[in-house]
């Protein structure tokens, strides 16, 4: 092991931001004016680092055998440069590395699998979510629409954002597929006066919601179903469809289905909004050095990411017409960073927090320290273009091109897009 010293040695000469470390053996390699330390307790975790496999790392900090003692921003800062190479390339594309790769997703996400990975991420503790969410707990890319707004302000714009884009009337029905903590739901239903029903896997989340709808009184026009979309009555279809921070958990095999279960729901001539995380590079599901790898196992056992080519593709083989597409890479990056800021500056009251209402009794500091890593990985992610977040506004055409409105239109989608912005 002794071995590895001088090549780490000259990886953390080459950093823009210094790091030192801590051996097992007690010394001590660092470079002038290291504001990161990391503590290494076992030589095997050591040479993750000399291999550079962040991921690798990561898993050893969340098992306890790397202490991080310094900044998230500046040890995310560090290890930007400590990627191998560019994480989004995927090298092997070949047709049975493919097949083998579809056959996965396809085993990944079945009923029961899904609800148990939606479980597994999202009832870890409200309580804790609440802690560095905004107070909406909306779990998904904030809209800075200026530069000066505090996260609470993006969410909330975000929120507009998609209901403006859905251009969403009085008395509509909407579905939001995948409704997280009730932020779009209610949001749609209070300032666009929408029937809206959404739908979770998450048991946490349903009873938030439900208790919130309760409190608002909404009652007659808000309704919340512990389902999944597969299930889903298509006798009655919708106005307009929401699918916010969604797609992510469908898997690549099933895309086709969920476009074409939306397609089946959506009424002819209506708008969906498809909103979710994007990869970076065109052939790969996840990231390179370990990354992916982590994620899989500590965060969201299950998600994949897709280009949004493919999206887009298997968007448009369900019958749905892509009419508006937006990149919102920069905007989740500086969400990702004021949840990550927001955690570092209540770790005691988390930890606390997680002993006392996680579902995972014991692991409340492996959770904890995955989170960590996690939300600054993220935001370091993103800030590269590794992975990105697309909203895609799509219709169903109802075939009339000649009467009722605007010839050709076939939806109720105008012709300019201006109205999103007045």
């Amino acid at each position: 092991m002794q071995s590895l010293i001088p090549k780490i040695e000259s990886q953390l000469a080459a950093l823009s931001v210094p790091i030192a470390l801590q051996l097992p053996d007690g010394r001590r390699v660092s470079a002038p004016g290291s504001r990161v330390t990391l503590a290494f307790s076992e030589w095997s975790a050591l040479a993750k680092l000399a291999g550079r496999q962040i991921g690798s790392i990561g898993e050893a900090y969340v098992e306890g055998k790397v202490q991080i003692e310094g900044a998230m921003r500046d040890l995310f800062d560090a290890a930007v440069a400590l990627v191998p190479s560019n994480p989004i390339e995927k090298s092997d594309t070949s047709w049975w590395s493919r097949l083998q790769r579809h056959a996965k997703s396809r085993g990944s996400h079945s009923l029961h699998k899904d609800a148990k990975q939606i479980e597994f991420h999202y009832d870890v503790s409200d309580d804790f979510y609440a802690l560095w969410l905004d107070p909406r707990r909306v779990y998904s890319c904030a809209y800075y629409r200026t530069a000066d707004m505090t996260l609470a302000q993006a969410q909330e714009a975000k929120l507009d954002h998609i209901c403006k884009k859905l251009m969403l009337q009085p008395g509509e029905r909407l579905l939001d597929v995948g409704s997280g903590w009730g932020g779009l739901l209610l949001w749609a239903a209070e300032h666009y006066g929408v029937d809206a029903t959404g739908i979770t896997l998450s048991k946490n989340q349903h009873a938030h919601v439900q208790q919130l709808i309760e409190e608002k009184g909404l009652q007659s026009r808000v309704r919340v179903e512990l389902s999944d979309y597969r299930t889903l009555d298509e006798t009655q279809p919708f106005d307009k469809i929401s699918s916010i921070g969604m797609m992510e958990h469908v898997g690549a095999a099933n895309m086709p289905t969920y476009f074409a279960k939306i397609h089946a729901l959506l009424k002819p001539g209506g708008l969906v909004m498809n909103h979710g995380i994007t990869s970076g590079g065109l052939d790969y599901q996840q990231l390179g050095a370990g990354m992916g790898d982590f994620i899989e196992k500590y965060i969201f056992p299950g998600g994949e990411l897709l280009h949004v080519t493919h999206v887009l593709r298997d968007m448009a083989a369900s019958g749905l017409e892509m009419v508006d597409t937006e990149n919102l890479r920069p905007h989740y990056a500086r969400t990702l960073w004021a949840w990550s800021d927001s955690l570092e500056s209540k770790l005691i009251e988390a930890r606390e927090v997680l002993e006392h209402t996680s579902n995972r009794a014991g692991n409340a500091e492996r959770i904890l320290r995955a989170y960590r890593l996690y939300l600054a990985g993220s935001a370091m992610s993103f800030e590269q273009g590794w992975i990105s977040l697309h909203q895609m506004l799509a219709t169903k055409p109802d075939g009339d091109a000649a009467t009722g409105r605007l010839r050709g239109a076939q939806s109720v989608y105008p012709f300019a897009r201006d109205y999103i912005y007045k």
